[in-house]
């Protein structure tokens, strides 16, 4: 049967890219298959869970390219060179230009560690979105999958799931609970609900 081949951009440790290759070993992401791991850095241990699952990887270093325009440039054509159908963003810290994602509208996704609209957009990354959600004193966080277009954290929603506030939290505890209770099980959801999308009106597909 075929599949959608999705490719997934990392720049660190890689667990949400664990949870998708779990996914798909188990079943849940059916309709797509991981074909390629691009990282923006080469010391990503991403790239070692890419090689332990066999599936393809590569480096795209910003700091090697003389560019935005050529950073974005290398891996453009990585995904075309690879017959790439569906990006995933997991933990990709590069902010990917509105020309960019201009060639793959409604093609790329991203997990955000916030109910959007709330603490997302730029500056909003990381431990930095823990932050604000304990500062503003909030009692319910949780994650979203949502589109990537030109806006960070502008695109349409796709899923999103709610994850409590415990007294007594710190950035590093909520993350982990909104890792475990929303990222991994909603990233892994969406890339196959668009994938069946993809696969079922092929051409048509984001028209």
């Amino acid at each position: 049967m075929l599949s959608t081949r999705i490719a997934v951009l990392v720049s660190g440790g890689g667990t949400n890219l664990q949870a998708l290759i779990d996914a798909q070993e188990k079943g849940i992401l059916r309709s797509g298959e991981i074909v390629l791991v691009v990282s923006s850095s080469g010391t990503a241990y991403a790239l070692e869970r890419a090689k332990k699952h066999g599936i393809p990887a590569l480096t795209v270093s910003k700091k090697s390219c003389g560019s935005q325009a050529e950073f974005e440039e290398k891996i453009h054509q990585a995904l075309n060179d690879n017959g790439i159908q569906l990006v995933v963003l997991a933990g990709f810290m590069s902010i990917l230009s509105g020309e960019f994602v201009g060639k793959w509208q409604k093609r790329i996704i991203n997990v955000h560690p916030s109910l959007i609209p709330s603490f997302c957009g730029e500056g909003f990354y990381g431990l930095r979105v823990h932050e604000g959600a304990l500062r503003y004193g909030v009692k319910v966080t949780g994650a979203t999958v949502h589109f990537v277009n030109e806006i960070p954290d502008g695109g349409e929603i796709i899923l999103q799931k709610s994850v409590p506030v415990r007294k007594g939290d710190t950035p590093e505890t909520l993350q982990r609970r909104v890792m475990e209770r929303a990222e991994w099980l909603l990233l892994p959801r969406a890339a196959e609900l668009v994938s069946q999308k993809i696969m079922k009106e092929g051409a048509n597909y984001g028209k």
